[in-house]
């Protein structure tokens, strides 16, 4: 192992008293990242104003930025950038694919995908109204559905309730072998996980970067396109930062080369640069290392929950090389139980109708940290601490 995770953990601001087991939904603040953005803040954009495009390089950004996810994710330099949110990105890349794939009609993808990704998939069908079907199966049952009819999949490698992982690899060889193209939600996988896009020949992928990437609320999203389709596909949101020639200002749109194409507005400069305060600390990780301490660090967390817990119930797949980078349990009262967590210094979170979930992050989660985690979650199991009054009424994020 070569990551000193002691340093990277020292690297984060960590309020006194707290284990944080929710970084699979924002990532903590990386301290640079207040310097950094204060420096763009005061040094570029108060001293260069509106040259800072072209001085600080705020127009390179998405592509630079993008560069930099990709050595995380297994991507050929220059074919991920970055802008808008993960939905944006989620309905690019889809329609892209179909266009791709215009005799074919049926999206593929499953019940574990997050809502958003059906959404954006069941609004994309009725925009076109030309027949298109969004087909949903269980998460086991991805491979067998991947028939000659399918145009696209459109999965989560990894299951945002239960942490199931797919196998990105084999379902995009299924898809390639039926005709179809392969997209892939990488939300819960990019930082987590051991990703290889190339290896795995996938077409397209997304993810966003608040989540084990730290780049904050509301960071970027990215998309990924394969080189074989770079040139080829046609951008469904024609924004004018995907022109060939924006600043020619022509009234007709012409893509511009590669994944260029793929932008669409304004990139968003202050948040990029609170991003890559935390991709400075990811250039210092190395992700098998990664890989390795998050299983180690669930195993213990499932193992210790179950010999202390037993009236919550294992919902994460118990094999490592199935499961991402988080531990679920089901609950009756998972809503309240975790709000009592989160009370008493442990915070994950709930996930409807009773999942319990906790995100391990090896940048700013060591073993001494699961084993506490364990003791308190354990004692508000025993106590019922969770049954106060205080810890049953809802809020409007959970």
């Amino acid at each position: 192992m070569t990551t000193d995770f002691n340093l990277t953990k020292s690297m984060f601001h960590l309020p006194e008293g707290v284990i944080y087991l929710d970084g699979n939904s924002l990532g903590p603040l990386p301290k640079a990242a207040r310097e950094k953005v204060s420096a763009m803040m005061t040094q570029e954009w108060g001293d260069m104003l509106i040259t800072g495009w072209n001085k600080a390089g705020w127009m390179d950004q998405p592509t630079h930025v993008g560069n930099r996810i990709a050595k995380l994710i297994g991507a050929e330099e220059n074919h991920v950038v970055m802008g808008d949110t993960l939905s944006i990105k989620v309905y690019q890349a889809l329609a892209s694919a179909l266009d791709l794939r215009p005799d074919r009609k049926i999206i593929l993808s499953d019940s574990g995908n997050f809502p958003s990704d059906l959404y954006m998939a069941q609004g994309l069908i009725d925009s076109l109204n030309q027949g298109h079907e969004l087909r949903v199966v269980a998460p086991e049952d991805v491979e067998k559905h991947i028939t000659q009819d399918v145009a696209v999949t459109l999965i989560t490698e990894v299951d945002y309730r239960s942490g199931r992982r797919h196998d990105m690899a084999k379902l995009t060889a299924k898809a390639h072998d039926m005709g179809a193209l392969a997209i892939w939600d990488l939300a819960h996988s990019a930082g987590a996980v051991d990703v290889d896009l190339s290896a795995a020949n996938a077409d397209f992928a997304v993810g966003c970067t608040y989540k084990y990437l730290n780049g904050g609320p509301g960071a970027p999203a990215f998309i990924y396109v394969a080189p074989r389709h770079a040139e080829l596909v046609r951008p469904a949101l024609s924004g004018w930062l995907g022109h060939r020639a924006p600043f020619a200002f022509d009234l007709d749109y012409a893509p511009g080369h590669g994944i260029e194409r793929m932008r669409v507005g304004t990139p968003p400069v202050i948040a990029l640069a609170s991003l890559e305060a935390a991709l400075d600390v990811w250039d210092m990780v190395d992700m098998a290392d990664v890989r390795e301490t998050s299983i180690a660090l669930c195993n213990q967390f499932i193992t210790g929950i179950e010999a202390a817990c037993p009236m919550l119930t294992l919902a994460s797949p118990r094999d490592a090389t199935r499961r991402g980078s988080q531990v679920s349990f089901r609950f009756e009262h998972g809503y309240a139980a975790m709000q009592a967590c989160i009370a008493h210094g442990v915070i994950g979170d709930f996930r409807a109708p009773d999942i319990m979930r906790f995100g391990f992050t090896p940048l700013f989660i060591d073993m001494d940290d699961v084993n506490l985690a364990i003791e308190r979650v354990a004692r508000i199991m025993r106590d019922r601490v969770w049954s106060a009054p205080e810890f049953n009424m809802r809020a409007a994020v959970t």
